[in-house]
């Protein structure tokens, strides 16, 4: 039993004594209501991206190669694609490393967001709602991840981005509808300087109703001189080349009763040109603590990213992998699932 108080008789008074440190009980961080820690950080991965190793096994790897499990798990998916998969399942089953899902979905495959907001997909998201529920687990959904980039500013093209909110919006309360609770809502953007310029920008944000999480995928280079060069801080301030906050700024004042996940991140350089990684893996723990609304961070692990030239792995030198070991044992990071 731990002694809370101890007490003395100085001079005929009594006085109370407050506990050290030392007798404290260490704080326990755990995932609370929508998934967010009550202390700390949750700490994600997605790895294996753009090869053809099962995503399950990419995981495994970096989480042996980093020395920590993941505690989200981040997946892929489009259209009428059934997920959770039966490997994603098994992954969040592990009882000596259990995991959370965060499953990103593009519900308009085949059609287009304004059709979805509609009602075309419809029964594309029932489906998913039924296997929601079978799954009775909480996890994260990203619903059509980074829209910025996917976006025709043409009127009528059914990709503007108010068709996206509205996608968005009826995806979610068509979930409700059909009686799924355990889906933890992200509206997870690209946060680059080009797309936030945009006047049609603001019009992506779907809803405080409907939106959980406000999510962000931004990435640096350790190459001097090259695309987007910087540390951890700069991924999370990039500003509208018009002029404006900065993303984190942004999400941390408009939606400042939102949590904020980095959905995406990493550290890159071109492929061949092999650059330590140190100064942007040891800048991340300083920032999460200057920056409270951060509750999770989740790496993007690849070799080769989508355009075949930049490598965002944690090991493209031993330097690196080093330092991302450091960061990946902070105990910033230590939450259990709840």
């Amino acid at each position: 039993m731990l002694v809370t108080a101890l007490t003395a008789v100085i001079t005929g008074a009594t006085a109370v004594v407050a506990p050290t440190s030392a007798s404290a009980a260490p704080r326990t961080c755990t995932t609370g209501d929508k998934l967010v820690p009550t202390c700390g950080v949750l700490w994600g991965g997605a790895a294996g991206g753009f090869t053809s190793t099962p995503r399950d096994q990419a995981l495994k790897s970096w989480e042996k190669a980093s020395g920590r499990t993941a505690t989200i798990f981040h997946q892929y998916h489009k259209g009428d694609e059934v997920f959770p998969t039966k490997a994603e399942i098994a992954m969040t089953q592990d009882p000596a490393n259990p995991r959370i899902l965060l499953e990103n979905w593009k519900v308009a495959e085949g059609s287009t967001w304004a059709k979805v907001a509609k009602g075309e997909q419809d029964a594309r998201i029932d489906a998913f709602a039924e296997r929601a529920k079978a799954y009775d687990k909480p996890f994260f959904l990203a619903l059509n991840h980074e829209p910025e980039n996917d976006v025709i500013a043409k009127k009528g093209s059914g990709w503007e981005a108010k068709d996206f909110a509205a996608m968005y919006r009826h995806t979610i309360e068509r979930l409700e509808q059909q009686g799924v609770t355990n889906v933890v809502n992200v509206m997870a953007y690209m946060g680059n300087e080009k797309w936030m310029a945009q006047s049609w920008w603001k019009d992506l944000y779907p809803g405080d109703d409907v939106v959980d999480w406000i999510g962000l995928d931004s990435y640096s280079s350790v190459e001097k001189g090259y695309y987007h060069h910087g540390n951890f801080a700069s991924l999370l301030d990039r500003k509208p080349t018009n002029g404006g906050q900065g993303f984190y700024d942004w999400a941390a004042t408009k939606h400042a009763d939102k949590p904020f996940m980095v959905a995406e991140w990493g550290a890159y350089h071109r492929v061949g040109k092999n650059t330590d990684k140190s100064a942007l893996y040891n800048n991340v723990v300083p920032e999460l603590k200057k920056r409270p609304q951060i509750k999770a961070i989740v790496h993007f692990d690849t070799r080769k990213d989508d355009q075949g030239d930049r490598d965002i792995s944690i090991d493209s030198t031993k330097a690196s992998l080093t330092s991302f070991k450091k960061l990946a044992a902070d105990p910033i990071f230590n939450v259990k699932i709840g």
